[in-house]
């Protein structure tokens, strides 16, 4: 007991001051009266909102539409996560406490408490798999409540338009289909928890280089059908509570105060109930920021505070646009459950959501290459393995910034400090299967050395790492620290050297064909070390594909230079000297579409990834609504499949050549065939007409693709709506 005492001691006394205040006041009043009509579970979220309205004083309205202090700042009634939006005791409404939650729980060490590293966002979507998807929410909804959170600020979908952005790797790569969908399923299984779920960051914050004075331009329909998409999908199937606007500019107008942005296609176009909240320090203004539909000010109250109250007392602003801020935010707490079933606090099991980590883990792993059966590795015959690199002897790479999640026993960096490894040894995990081997660590920091090790040993296994975080742009697609040029080194010393990859996102590589196998691991999170060993042993066969194209080089991207980079102070956080424009004239052309489009042929393909096993496609019956086919698992080994669906538009949509309109992940048997039945979405074959300012699904032939990645298609089918 005195070691959950001192777990707790930190969560305390705004916690225990609401219960306390809470349990007075409804106490008190069931004594006397019934209880107010708010707390009727059988009404509305609705209805419960506008019924506490009608009871709220100007000054307690002005309370719920800002922060109060981030980061457990002296005088806040903060949990120590990212802020906290004050409750109101005597109406029965809690705080809102916001944590960072983007690969599980932030800044937990530093209260005392553990929270699971899960994979990273984008190993996440490379599972391709919404039950994964589901069960990464889950494992942070029930992480936050444990620690006596209630609001998750997780939830990142900014497609991959821009490769070496920063934060690439807590998001879900760059198709809108693909990304949407997974946050949808993160999110219900996030929300399960009764815990507010977010979706961020809104939009067009897709590179970290200038994000606070950058300017997107992009037109209407380009940009609702790219990066827009993604965010449509999540918000409507996913049913969020929040929503965070982003930094840049669209189109000349701040994210936070963009009524085209806020209004008029996130609230009247998708109809988005919930309430958007600024990113951190996001907020410009109070007037025009609260008329575009800004509904809460974060992390403090320099524009929605005494600034707002004044606006609506003098009538620049009116109390029916205060008044439904504030219902949008009553309105979320009441249907996410946090007024009736607040979260009590309790030890995190870190058993279960290890289990889940490693699972996901598992399922993203992408096989890039494995030239002559290299892998899976026969413990049986080897004498001897070299591991080089990438402090492969004790640990594993994380992401960087508000997604940074503290290593057991703490040691986390501050946002921008180096890089954090945590403690999930491949050495040990590569001991463990290959008990019979001589298994030897070499850092690489002296390359002969290394090439030495490597010639020696039966197997080389270089692993290569790619730090990304918050605040930064990678300059280049290449491995840091001319990692490159150890991975030549070793593999001129053994030609069937094994790479692995801890990266946050897309690489190049220019000794590809020097190498006998390239697994992409990501950042494969706590139990990483033997998620990969299970897959170079063959314990589990590879399924996970690419969500994100990767360029051969830097020359092959739409911008061969990201657009500010060579500003003074470099990326940053952003703050450079003068505002510039991100200008995306690709439009419509983002990742796979981008190559298909340019001709330009990518290193490894969008969708792609090697199995132990092979897989045949047959028969392929298709209509507008739906795709069936046969899929059949022709090797020796249990796996699964992602069969995939694009479909090529008739020409006078002017369209990229195909975009992906479905999928399924199928597990077979040695042997094994299923019919498959793919649903495809109307919209999914639609365009944005401007014009209409609706989607149109043309008349004309319609043409759709069918196989295992956005390049390897065997089953085509046509028809016409």
């Amino acid at each position: 007991m005195r070691d959950r005492r001192l777990r707790y001691s930190g969560i305390g006394a705004a916690a225990l001051l609401f219960t306390l205040a809470l349990s007075a006041t409804l106490g008190q009043r069931a004594s006397q009266a019934p209880l107010p009509a708010w707390m009727n579970k059988s009404l509305s979220p609705d209805q419960r909102a506008d019924l506490v309205l009608a009871e709220m004083t100007l000054d307690e309205k002005i309370t719920l539409v800002h922060g109060t202090g981030g980061f457990a700042q002296s005088g806040s009634r903060s949990n120590g996560g990212a802020g906290v939006i004050e409750g109101i005791p005597r109406l029965g409404l809690p705080d809102l406490q916001l944590a960072d939650s983007a690969v599980g729980v932030r800044a937990a060490a530093e209260r005392g408490r553990y929270s699971t590293l899960l994979p990273s966002a984008l190993g996440e979507a490379a599972t391709w798999n919404p039950k994964m998807a589901w069960a990464y929410g889950d494992v942070i909804g029930r992480e936050l409540r444990d620690q006596q959170y209630n609001v998750s600020l997780g939830g990142g979908v900014n497609i991959t338009r821009e490769p070496r952005n920063g934060r690439n790797f807590e998001y879900l790569g760059e198709d809108p289909i693909l990304a949407g969908s997974m946050l949808a399923q993160f999110l219900k299984g996030l929300q399960s928890n009764n815990v507010i779920g977010d979706v961020k960051h809104y939009a067009f914050n897709d590179q970290e280089t200038g994000r606070n004075i950058g300017n997107v331009r992009i037109g209407t329909r380009a940009g609702r059908e790219t990066d827009l998409l993604a965010f449509e999908i999540a918000v409507t199937e996913g049913q969020p509570g929040m929503v965070m606007c982003s930094y840049n500019k669209l189109n000349g107008d701040w994210a936070c105060e963009n009524s085209y942005l806020l209004t008029d296609v996130l609230k009247k176009a998708w109809g988005f109930k919930g309430f958007v909240l600024s990113d951190w320090g996001g907020t410009h203004s109070t007037v025009k920021a609260a008329l575009a539909g800004l509904d809460n000010e974060e992390p403090g109250s320099r524009f929605f505070g005494p600034a707002l109250k004044k606006a609506v007392e003098d009538g620049e602003a009116p109390l029916s646009r205060l008044d439904d801020m504030v219902h949008r935010i009553l309105r979320t707490e009441f249907a996410a459950g946090i007024v009736d079933d607040p979260p009590k606090g309790r030890v995190v099991d870190p058993f279960r959501g290890a289990d889940t980590a490693q699972e996901i883990a598992e399922e993203g792993i992408v096989l890039l290459k494995n030239a002559n059966g290299r892998l899976p590795l026969a413990a049986n015959r080897i004498r001897s393995i070299a591991i080089v690199g990438s402090h492969a002897d004790t640990s594993l790479l994380s992401g960087g910034g508000s997604a940074q999640v503290d290593p057991p026993g703490g040691g986390a960096s501050r946002f921008g400090g180096p890089p954090v490894w945590f403690p999930t040894s491949p050495l040990k995990r590569i001991q463990a299967k290959a008990p019979n081997a001589k298994v030897v660590y070499n850092d690489g920091a002296d390359r002969a050395s290394a090439a030495s090790l490597a010639k020696s040993s039966d197997v080389a296994i270089v692993f290569a790492n790619q730090p990304e975080s918050e605040g930064r742009d990678s300059p280049t697609l290449a491995l840091p620290e001319n990692q490159d040029g150890l991975i030549e080194a070793v593999a001129a010393a053994n030609p069937q050297t094994i790479v692995i990859l801890e990266t946050g996102g897309p690489v190049s590589m220019p000794w590809i064909g020097k190498v006998g196998a390239v697994v992409e691991s990501w950042y494969p999170g706590i139990r990483g070390a033997l998620a990969i060993a299970n897959i170079l042993f063959g314990d589990v066969n590879p399924s996970g594909k690419l969500p994100v194209s990767f360029a051969r080089s830097d020359a092959d991207l739409p911008h061969p230079r990201i657009a500010g980079m060579n500003m003074a102070g470099g990326a940053g956080r952003g703050r450079g000297p003068e505002p510039f424009d991100i200008d995306y004239s690709e439009g419509l052309k983002v990742g796979y579409k981008w190559f298909d489009a340019e001709h330009k042929d990518p290193l490894f393909a969008f969708g792609y990834g090697l199995s132990y096993t092979t897989f045949q496609y047959r028969d392929l019956k298709a209509d507008a609504a739906s795709v069936t086919f046969t899929l059949r698992n022709t090797g020796k080994r249990a796996g699964a499949e992602v069969a995939q669906v694009y479909a090529e538009l008739p020409p006078e949509a002017q369209e990229p050549p195909r975009r992906l309109v479905g999928w399924q992940k199928v597990p077979l048997k040695p042997g094994e065939a299923k019919t498959v039945t793919i649903a495809i979405q109307p919209k999914y074959l639609s365009t944005f007409d401007e014009q209409k300012n609706d989607w149109v699904m043309l008349p004309g032939e319609y043409r759709f693709f069918v196989g295992g990645s956005s390049r390897s298609t065997p089953l085509t089918a046509t028809f016409k709506p």
